[in-house]
Protein backbone atom coordinates (compact mmCIF):
# COMPACT_ATOMS: atom_id res chain seq x y z
CA UNK A 1 0.00 0.00 0.00
CA UNK A 2 1.34 3.43 -0.97
CA UNK A 3 1.10 4.94 2.53
CA UNK A 4 3.28 7.97 1.75
CA UNK A 5 1.10 9.11 -1.15
CA UNK A 6 -2.11 8.59 0.83
CA UNK A 7 -0.59 10.51 3.75
CA UNK A 8 0.22 13.39 1.40
CA UNK A 9 -3.46 13.53 0.33
CA UNK A 10 -4.58 13.88 3.94
CA UNK A 11 -1.83 16.45 4.63
CA UNK A 12 -3.13 18.75 1.90
CA UNK A 13 -6.78 18.15 2.85
CA UNK A 14 -5.95 19.21 6.40
CA UNK A 15 -3.73 22.11 5.37
CA UNK A 16 -6.44 23.50 3.07
CA UNK A 17 -9.23 22.70 5.61
CA UNK A 18 -11.16 20.61 3.06
CA UNK A 19 -12.04 17.55 5.16
CA UNK A 20 -12.60 16.60 8.79
CA UNK A 21 -12.84 12.92 9.61
CA UNK A 22 -11.21 9.49 9.84
CA UNK A 23 -10.33 6.53 7.61
CA UNK A 24 -9.32 2.92 8.22
CA UNK A 25 -8.22 0.21 5.78
CA UNK A 26 -7.84 -3.43 6.77
CA UNK A 27 -6.67 -6.51 4.86
CA UNK A 28 -7.84 -9.94 5.97
CA UNK A 29 -8.86 -8.50 9.33
CA UNK A 30 -5.59 -6.65 10.02
CA UNK A 31 -5.57 -2.85 10.13
CA UNK A 32 -3.06 -1.59 7.54
CA UNK A 33 -3.85 2.14 7.45
CA UNK A 34 -5.67 4.68 9.61
CA UNK A 35 -5.72 8.46 9.72
CA UNK A 36 -7.78 11.16 11.43
CA UNK A 37 -7.66 14.86 10.56
CA UNK A 38 -9.54 18.04 11.40
CA UNK A 39 -11.63 18.77 14.49
CA UNK A 40 -14.14 16.62 16.31
CA UNK A 41 -15.42 19.83 17.88
CA UNK A 42 -14.46 23.27 16.60
CA UNK A 43 -15.81 25.22 19.58
CA UNK A 44 -13.43 23.51 22.03
CA UNK A 45 -10.71 23.03 19.38
CA UNK A 46 -10.79 19.27 19.99
CA UNK A 47 -8.83 17.43 17.33
CA UNK A 48 -10.07 14.26 15.68
CA UNK A 49 -8.21 11.08 16.66
CA UNK A 50 -8.58 7.40 15.84
CA UNK A 51 -10.88 7.19 18.87
CA UNK A 52 -13.24 9.89 17.55
CA UNK A 53 -16.75 8.63 16.85
CA UNK A 54 -19.19 9.72 14.17
CA UNK A 55 -22.83 9.19 13.32
CA UNK A 56 -22.74 6.73 10.41
CA UNK A 57 -26.22 7.28 8.97
CA UNK A 58 -27.38 4.59 6.58
CA UNK A 59 -24.44 2.25 7.19
CA UNK A 60 -26.67 1.41 10.18
CA UNK A 61 -28.83 -0.50 7.67
CA UNK A 62 -26.09 -3.13 7.28
CA UNK A 63 -26.17 -3.75 11.03
CA UNK A 64 -29.97 -3.88 11.04
CA UNK A 65 -29.99 -6.32 8.13
CA UNK A 66 -27.50 -8.58 9.93
CA UNK A 67 -29.72 -8.46 13.04
CA UNK A 68 -32.77 -9.42 10.98
CA UNK A 69 -30.91 -12.41 9.52
CA UNK A 70 -29.83 -13.39 13.06
CA UNK A 71 -33.49 -13.30 14.09
CA UNK A 72 -34.37 -15.46 11.06
CA UNK A 73 -31.63 -17.95 11.95
CA UNK A 74 -32.98 -18.04 15.51
CA UNK A 75 -36.48 -18.65 14.10
CA UNK A 76 -37.86 -15.47 15.68
CA UNK A 77 -39.15 -14.20 12.31
CA UNK A 78 -39.17 -15.25 8.64
CA UNK A 79 -38.25 -13.26 5.53
CA UNK A 80 -41.46 -14.27 3.75
CA UNK A 81 -43.83 -13.30 6.55
CA UNK A 82 -46.03 -10.28 5.93
CA UNK A 83 -46.06 -7.31 8.30
CA UNK A 84 -49.78 -6.75 9.05
CA UNK A 85 -49.48 -8.25 12.55
CA UNK A 86 -46.94 -5.54 13.38
CA UNK A 87 -48.26 -2.60 11.39
CA UNK A 88 -51.96 -2.97 10.48
CA UNK A 89 -52.20 0.72 9.51
CA UNK A 90 -49.48 0.51 6.84
CA UNK A 91 -50.90 0.40 3.32
CA UNK A 92 -50.38 -3.04 1.65
CA UNK A 93 -49.21 -4.54 4.97
CA UNK A 94 -50.87 -7.86 4.03
CA UNK A 95 -48.66 -8.04 0.93
CA UNK A 96 -45.37 -6.55 2.20
CA UNK A 97 -42.89 -9.07 3.60
CA UNK A 98 -39.92 -8.59 5.90
CA UNK A 99 -37.75 -9.47 2.88
CA UNK A 100 -39.40 -6.63 0.92
CA UNK A 101 -38.43 -4.20 3.69
CA UNK A 102 -34.83 -5.44 3.58
CA UNK A 103 -34.29 -4.94 -0.17
CA UNK A 104 -36.40 -1.79 -0.56
CA UNK A 105 -39.18 -3.53 -2.52
CA UNK A 106 -41.99 -2.69 -0.08
CA UNK A 107 -43.27 0.39 -1.92
CA UNK A 108 -43.54 2.22 1.42
CA UNK A 109 -42.92 5.94 0.91
CA UNK A 110 -39.61 7.29 2.24
CA UNK A 111 -40.57 9.66 5.08
CA UNK A 112 -37.27 11.57 4.92
CA UNK A 113 -38.25 12.78 1.43
CA UNK A 114 -41.22 14.69 2.84
CA UNK A 115 -40.88 18.51 2.90
CA UNK A 116 -41.82 18.63 6.60
CA UNK A 117 -39.14 16.13 7.71
CA UNK A 118 -36.59 18.84 8.58
CA UNK A 119 -39.23 20.61 10.68
CA UNK A 120 -39.34 17.78 13.24
CA UNK A 121 -36.14 15.76 12.82
CA UNK A 122 -34.49 17.24 15.94
CA UNK A 123 -37.45 16.30 18.18
CA UNK A 124 -37.90 12.86 19.82
CA UNK A 125 -40.57 10.60 18.33
CA UNK A 126 -42.22 7.54 19.83
CA UNK A 127 -42.74 4.29 17.93
CA UNK A 128 -46.43 5.15 17.60
CA UNK A 129 -45.66 8.60 16.18
CA UNK A 130 -43.17 7.21 13.67
CA UNK A 131 -45.58 4.51 12.48
CA UNK A 132 -48.23 7.20 12.05
CA UNK A 133 -45.84 9.34 9.98
CA UNK A 134 -44.83 6.36 7.81
CA UNK A 135 -48.43 5.13 7.39
CA UNK A 136 -49.53 8.61 6.34
CA UNK A 137 -46.99 8.49 3.48
CA UNK A 138 -48.77 5.44 2.02
CA UNK A 139 -47.21 3.44 -0.86
CA UNK A 140 -45.33 4.64 -3.94
CA UNK A 141 -45.78 1.33 -5.83
CA UNK A 142 -47.12 -2.21 -5.45
CA UNK A 143 -45.01 -4.41 -3.16
CA UNK A 144 -42.25 -6.37 -4.94
CA UNK A 145 -42.98 -4.74 -8.32
CA UNK A 146 -39.73 -2.75 -8.24
CA UNK A 147 -37.22 -1.26 -5.79
CA UNK A 148 -36.89 2.25 -4.40
CA UNK A 149 -34.73 3.30 -1.44
CA UNK A 150 -36.78 4.10 1.64
CA UNK A 151 -35.61 4.80 5.18
CA UNK A 152 -39.12 3.89 6.33
CA UNK A 153 -38.34 0.21 5.65
CA UNK A 154 -35.50 0.09 8.17
CA UNK A 155 -37.29 2.08 10.85
CA UNK A 156 -40.04 -0.56 10.67
CA UNK A 157 -37.47 -3.38 10.75
CA UNK A 158 -36.15 -1.91 14.03
CA UNK A 159 -39.61 -2.19 15.58
CA UNK A 160 -40.01 -5.77 14.31
CA UNK A 161 -36.69 -6.70 15.94
CA UNK A 162 -37.77 -5.08 19.21
CA UNK A 163 -40.99 -7.09 19.19
CA UNK A 164 -39.17 -10.32 18.28
CA UNK A 165 -36.58 -9.99 21.04
CA UNK A 166 -38.70 -7.97 23.51
CA UNK A 167 -35.73 -5.60 23.93
CA UNK A 168 -34.79 -2.12 22.70
CA UNK A 169 -32.96 -1.98 19.37
CA UNK A 170 -29.84 -0.66 21.16
CA UNK A 171 -29.73 -3.72 23.44
CA UNK A 172 -30.21 -6.14 20.51
CA UNK A 173 -27.33 -4.48 18.64
CA UNK A 174 -25.12 -4.82 21.72
CA UNK A 175 -26.08 -8.44 22.45
CA UNK A 176 -25.83 -9.77 18.90
CA UNK A 177 -23.03 -7.75 17.29
CA UNK A 178 -21.02 -5.16 19.20
CA UNK A 179 -20.32 -7.10 22.42
CA UNK A 180 -19.40 -10.42 20.70
CA UNK A 181 -17.08 -8.55 18.29
CA UNK A 182 -15.61 -6.27 20.96
CA UNK A 183 -16.76 -3.09 19.20
CA UNK A 184 -16.38 -0.60 22.05
CA UNK A 185 -17.02 2.46 19.87
CA UNK A 186 -20.21 1.28 18.15
CA UNK A 187 -23.68 1.78 19.63
CA UNK A 188 -27.01 3.50 19.09
CA UNK A 189 -26.44 7.22 19.48
CA UNK A 190 -28.11 9.77 21.73
CA UNK A 191 -27.39 13.49 22.13
CA UNK A 192 -23.84 14.12 20.90
CA UNK A 193 -21.32 13.94 23.75
CA UNK A 194 -17.93 15.55 23.10
CA UNK A 195 -16.72 14.14 26.44
CA UNK A 196 -17.41 10.65 25.06
CA UNK A 197 -15.22 11.29 21.99
CA UNK A 198 -18.26 11.89 19.76
CA UNK A 199 -17.98 14.47 17.00
CA UNK A 200 -20.22 17.34 15.99
CA UNK A 201 -20.93 17.85 12.30
CA UNK A 202 -20.38 20.99 10.26
CA UNK A 203 -21.29 22.50 6.93
CA UNK A 204 -19.03 25.02 5.22
CA UNK A 205 -20.26 28.45 4.13
CA UNK A 206 -17.25 30.78 4.18
CA UNK A 207 -16.53 29.11 7.55
CA UNK A 208 -17.53 25.89 9.34
CA UNK A 209 -21.05 26.12 10.79
CA UNK A 210 -22.25 23.58 13.36
CA UNK A 211 -25.18 21.49 12.13
CA UNK A 212 -28.24 20.62 14.21
CA UNK A 213 -28.64 17.04 15.52
CA UNK A 214 -31.28 14.60 14.31
CA UNK A 215 -32.93 12.95 17.30
CA UNK A 216 -31.89 9.29 17.11
CA UNK A 217 -35.38 8.06 18.05
CA UNK A 218 -36.36 8.91 14.46
CA UNK A 219 -33.91 6.97 12.20
CA UNK A 220 -33.60 3.93 14.50
CA UNK A 221 -32.15 1.01 12.47
CA UNK A 222 -32.14 3.16 9.33
CA UNK A 223 -29.46 5.52 10.64
CA UNK A 224 -29.03 5.86 14.41
CA UNK A 225 -25.69 4.12 14.96
CA UNK A 226 -22.48 5.85 16.09
CA UNK A 227 -19.13 4.24 15.22
CA UNK A 228 -15.64 4.85 13.89
CA UNK A 229 -13.75 3.45 10.86
CA UNK A 230 -11.71 0.87 12.79
CA UNK A 231 -14.84 -0.66 14.33
CA UNK A 232 -16.59 -0.57 10.96
CA UNK A 233 -13.81 -2.54 9.25
CA UNK A 234 -13.96 -5.14 12.04
CA UNK A 235 -17.73 -5.41 11.58
CA UNK A 236 -17.61 -5.94 7.82
CA UNK A 237 -14.62 -8.32 8.06
CA UNK A 238 -16.62 -10.52 10.45
CA UNK A 239 -19.78 -10.20 8.37
CA UNK A 240 -18.05 -11.59 5.27
CA UNK A 241 -16.25 -14.26 7.33
CA UNK A 242 -19.71 -15.62 8.31
CA UNK A 243 -19.00 -14.82 11.96
CA UNK A 244 -22.14 -12.69 12.45
CA UNK A 245 -24.64 -14.49 10.22
CA UNK A 246 -24.21 -17.80 8.42
CA UNK A 247 -23.11 -18.33 4.83
CA UNK A 248 -26.65 -18.87 3.56
CA UNK A 249 -27.87 -15.63 5.17
CA UNK A 250 -24.92 -13.66 3.78
CA UNK A 251 -25.61 -15.00 0.30
CA UNK A 252 -29.19 -13.76 0.52
CA UNK A 253 -28.00 -10.41 1.90
CA UNK A 254 -25.68 -9.75 -1.07
CA UNK A 255 -28.01 -11.08 -3.79
CA UNK A 256 -29.00 -8.08 -5.91
CA UNK A 257 -32.46 -7.40 -7.30
CA UNK A 258 -32.87 -4.12 -9.20
CA UNK A 259 -29.41 -3.14 -7.86
CA UNK A 260 -30.36 -3.59 -4.19
CA UNK A 261 -29.20 -6.31 -1.84
CA UNK A 262 -30.68 -6.67 1.62
CA UNK A 263 -29.14 -3.76 3.50
CA UNK A 264 -26.15 -3.74 1.19
CA UNK A 265 -25.15 -2.44 -2.25
CA UNK A 266 -22.56 -3.55 -4.81
CA UNK A 267 -19.61 -1.28 -5.62
CA UNK A 268 -17.23 -1.60 -8.59
CA UNK A 269 -13.57 -0.59 -8.57
CA UNK A 270 -11.83 -1.29 -11.90
CA UNK A 271 -12.24 -5.08 -12.29
CA UNK A 272 -12.93 -5.58 -8.57
CA UNK A 273 -16.36 -6.13 -7.03
CA UNK A 274 -17.13 -4.86 -3.57
CA UNK A 275 -20.12 -4.64 -1.25
CA UNK A 276 -21.09 -2.06 1.31
CA UNK A 277 -23.11 1.06 2.01
CA UNK A 278 -22.78 4.81 2.35
CA UNK A 279 -24.36 6.99 5.01
CA UNK A 280 -25.41 10.57 5.57
CA UNK A 281 -27.12 12.19 8.55
CA UNK A 282 -26.95 15.90 9.42
CA UNK A 283 -23.51 16.83 7.98
CA UNK A 284 -21.95 13.45 8.80
CA UNK A 285 -21.00 11.34 5.77
CA UNK A 286 -19.69 7.77 5.83
CA UNK A 287 -18.58 4.95 3.56
CA UNK A 288 -17.99 1.24 4.28
CA UNK A 289 -16.89 -1.14 1.50
CA UNK A 290 -15.54 -4.69 1.41
CA UNK A 291 -13.84 -6.31 -1.57
CA UNK A 292 -14.41 -10.03 -1.19
CA UNK A 293 -11.68 -11.38 -3.46
CA UNK A 294 -8.89 -9.46 -1.72
CA UNK A 295 -10.52 -9.29 1.74
CA UNK A 296 -10.00 -5.53 1.79
CA UNK A 297 -12.21 -3.36 3.99
CA UNK A 298 -12.22 0.44 3.80
CA UNK A 299 -14.23 2.75 6.05
CA UNK A 300 -14.44 6.54 5.98
CA UNK A 301 -16.32 8.85 8.33
CA UNK A 302 -16.48 12.63 8.05
CA UNK A 303 -18.08 15.39 10.10
CA UNK A 304 -17.34 18.18 7.62
CA UNK A 305 -16.11 18.32 4.05
CA UNK A 306 -15.81 20.40 0.92
CA UNK A 307 -13.88 17.63 -0.86
CA UNK A 308 -15.70 14.62 -2.28
CA UNK A 309 -15.47 11.61 0.08
CA UNK A 310 -15.72 9.25 -2.89
CA UNK A 311 -12.46 10.68 -4.22
CA UNK A 312 -10.79 9.83 -0.87
CA UNK A 313 -12.11 6.26 -1.06
CA UNK A 314 -10.83 5.98 -4.65
CA UNK A 315 -7.43 7.25 -3.49
CA UNK A 316 -7.31 4.70 -0.65
CA UNK A 317 -8.26 1.80 -2.91
CA UNK A 318 -5.90 3.03 -5.63
CA UNK A 319 -3.02 3.17 -3.16
CA UNK A 320 -3.71 -0.46 -2.21
CA UNK A 321 -4.36 -1.84 -5.70
CA UNK A 322 -1.49 0.16 -7.23
CA UNK A 323 -3.70 2.31 -9.46
CA UNK A 324 -2.94 5.93 -10.35
CA UNK A 325 -4.67 8.76 -8.51
CA UNK A 326 -4.15 12.52 -8.52
CA UNK A 327 -3.55 14.55 -5.38
CA UNK A 328 -5.36 17.90 -5.69
CA UNK A 329 -3.43 21.13 -5.28
CA UNK A 330 -6.41 23.41 -4.54
CA UNK A 331 -4.70 26.25 -6.35
CA UNK A 332 -7.42 28.75 -7.19
CA UNK A 333 -7.35 30.76 -10.40
CA UNK A 334 -7.50 34.44 -9.48
CA UNK A 335 -10.30 36.44 -11.14
CA UNK A 336 -11.63 39.98 -10.84
CA UNK A 337 -15.36 40.52 -10.35
CA UNK A 338 -15.79 41.80 -13.92
CA UNK A 339 -14.17 38.60 -15.24
CA UNK A 340 -17.21 36.69 -13.94
CA UNK A 341 -19.80 38.70 -15.88
CA UNK A 342 -19.66 36.67 -19.15
CA UNK A 343 -20.70 33.54 -17.22
CA UNK A 344 -23.81 34.98 -15.57
CA UNK A 345 -27.26 33.87 -16.69
CA UNK A 346 -29.62 30.91 -16.94
CA UNK A 347 -28.51 27.73 -18.75
CA UNK A 348 -30.70 24.84 -19.88
CA UNK A 349 -31.10 22.02 -22.37
CA UNK A 350 -34.09 19.87 -23.37
CA UNK A 351 -32.15 16.73 -22.37
CA UNK A 352 -31.14 18.05 -18.93
CA UNK A 353 -33.69 17.80 -16.09
CA UNK A 354 -33.19 21.26 -14.58
CA UNK A 355 -32.08 24.80 -15.29
CA UNK A 356 -28.81 26.11 -13.85
CA UNK A 357 -28.64 29.78 -12.88
CA UNK A 358 -25.19 31.37 -12.53
CA UNK A 359 -24.88 34.43 -10.28
CA UNK A 360 -22.05 36.24 -8.51
CA UNK A 361 -21.36 37.95 -5.23
CA UNK A 362 -18.31 40.15 -5.62
CA UNK A 363 -15.44 37.73 -6.46
CA UNK A 364 -17.43 34.53 -5.95
CA UNK A 365 -19.45 32.68 -8.60
CA UNK A 366 -22.52 30.66 -7.57
CA UNK A 367 -24.59 28.01 -9.36
CA UNK A 368 -28.16 27.13 -8.48
CA UNK A 369 -30.16 24.27 -9.97
CA UNK A 370 -33.96 24.44 -10.14
CA UNK A 371 -35.46 23.88 -6.69
CA UNK A 372 -32.07 23.55 -4.96
CA UNK A 373 -29.80 25.77 -2.87
CA UNK A 374 -27.04 27.80 -4.53
CA UNK A 375 -23.51 26.43 -4.19
CA UNK A 376 -20.17 28.28 -4.53
CA UNK A 377 -17.82 27.61 -7.45
CA UNK A 378 -14.03 27.71 -7.31
CA UNK A 379 -12.12 28.83 -10.41
CA UNK A 380 -9.47 26.30 -11.43
CA UNK A 381 -8.38 27.89 -14.71
CA UNK A 382 -9.79 30.23 -17.33
CA UNK A 383 -13.49 29.41 -17.95
CA UNK A 384 -13.34 26.37 -15.64
CA UNK A 385 -14.87 26.04 -12.18
CA UNK A 386 -15.65 23.26 -9.73
CA UNK A 387 -17.70 22.41 -6.66
CA UNK A 388 -15.59 19.68 -5.06
CA UNK A 389 -18.08 18.62 -2.37
CA UNK A 390 -20.42 17.23 -5.05
CA UNK A 391 -17.80 16.41 -7.68
CA UNK A 392 -19.23 19.01 -10.10
CA UNK A 393 -17.13 20.66 -12.81
CA UNK A 394 -18.32 23.51 -15.03
CA UNK A 395 -16.67 24.70 -18.23
CA UNK A 396 -17.97 27.89 -19.82
CA UNK A 397 -17.78 28.82 -23.49
CA UNK A 398 -18.84 32.50 -23.34
CA UNK A 399 -18.51 33.15 -27.11
CA UNK A 400 -20.87 30.26 -27.85
CA UNK A 401 -23.18 31.03 -24.88
CA UNK A 402 -22.71 27.49 -23.61
CA UNK A 403 -21.74 25.71 -20.42
CA UNK A 404 -20.65 22.08 -19.99
CA UNK A 405 -21.52 20.49 -16.66
CA UNK A 406 -19.69 17.32 -15.61
CA UNK A 407 -20.59 15.08 -12.68
CA UNK A 408 -20.24 11.37 -11.96
CA UNK A 409 -18.78 10.54 -15.37
CA UNK A 410 -21.58 12.33 -17.26
CA UNK A 411 -21.24 15.55 -19.30
CA UNK A 412 -24.08 17.81 -20.45
CA UNK A 413 -23.91 20.86 -22.71
CA UNK A 414 -26.33 23.63 -21.67
CA UNK A 415 -27.15 26.81 -23.57
CA UNK A 416 -27.50 30.30 -22.09
CA UNK A 417 -30.97 31.80 -22.33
Amino acid sequence: MNVAKLDSLFQILEAKDKFMGSIAVSQNGTLIYSKSIGKADIETNKKATNLSKYRIGSISKMFTSALVFKAVEEKKIALNQTIEIYFPTIENATKITIGNLLNHRSGIHNFTNNPDYLKYNTEPKSEGQMIEIIAKGKSDFDPNSKANYSNSNYVLLSYILQKAYKKPYAAILKDKITKPLGLKNTYVGDKISIQNNESNSYKFSEKWIKETETDMSIPMGAGSIVSNPTDLTIFIDHLFANKIINESSLKQMITLQDNYGMGILQIPFYDKKGFGHTGGIDEFRSVLYYFTEDKIAVALTSNGKTYNNNDIIIAALSSYFNKPFVIPTFKNFELKTEDLDPYLGEYSDAGFPMKITITKDNLKLFAQATGQSAFPLEATEKDKFEFLAAGIQLEFKPNEKQMIIKQGGGAFKLTKK
